[in-house]
């Protein structure tokens, strides 16, 4: 029989208080130091919530992910992608956001906490323009919190050393779609044209 903690008195109980270093690090504010950390990052995760539950989505672009707009806000192009739009009708459901920056080559982790708005504004959108092609939509985030994690999970996944499984050796994705399609979609096909296809849709 499992015993579960059930409680916020009972996990504080079992953790005891975080320390100074945990608490200092928080920030209203992108600071300068942060502002480096994010201006850095290729990729974020993007955590989002809506009344079906949650979602988290894979960001990345070249160069900066985000763009700073000011100490209180960050604004996001919205790339060429799958056209669920999940994370997007969160959005306008719920503004609730946390996006989590990686930098190949480092344990450290940056979190932006904030409030998520959706614009096609043209002007913003053609300021993001890339190959002579604009994003949908931009993704304005208000500030509420910053703060990096703890590097440990990063370090202990070895994650920029290798190692790891070769993807070559893993299910490819048109297997996976061939699968849950029933056949309906011809695995081997699709994963011999995506690369082209992508190339042609990056933007």
């Amino acid at each position: 029989m499992v015993d579960y903690i059930d409680s916020e008195e009972a996990l504080l109980a079992h953790y005891g208080m975080p320390k100074l270093p945990s608490t200092v690090k928080v920030s209203p504010v992108v600071t300068p130091h942060y502002r480096e950390w994010i201006e850095a990052s290729p990729f974020c995760a993007l955590a989002s919530v809506g009344p079906e539950g949650l979602d988290c989505s894979p960001r990345g672009d070249a160069g900066p992910v985000v763009r700073i707009l000011d100490e209180k806000t960050i604004a996001m192009p919205d790339r060429r992608g799958n056209d669920r739009i999940d994370t997007l009708r969160n959005i306008v459901r719920d503004p609730r956001v946390s996006l989590m920056f990686l930098i190949p080559g480092s344990g450290t982790v940056l979190r932006v906490n904030g409030r998520a708005r959706i614009t096609s504004d043209e002007a913003l959108r053609e300021s993001f323009a890339m190959d002579g092609k604009l994003p949908r939509t931009v993704t304005v985030v208000k500030v509420d919190e910053v703060y990096f994690q703890c590097a440990r999970a990063v370090v202990r996944s070895n994650m920029w050393q290798g190692g790891h499984a070769d993807p070559a050796t893993l299910p490819s994705i048109g297997l996976m779609l061939e699968t849950l399609s029933s056949a309906a979609i011809d695995g081997k096909e699709y994963d011999a044209e995506w690369p082209g296809r992508a190339a042609k849709t990056m933007w």
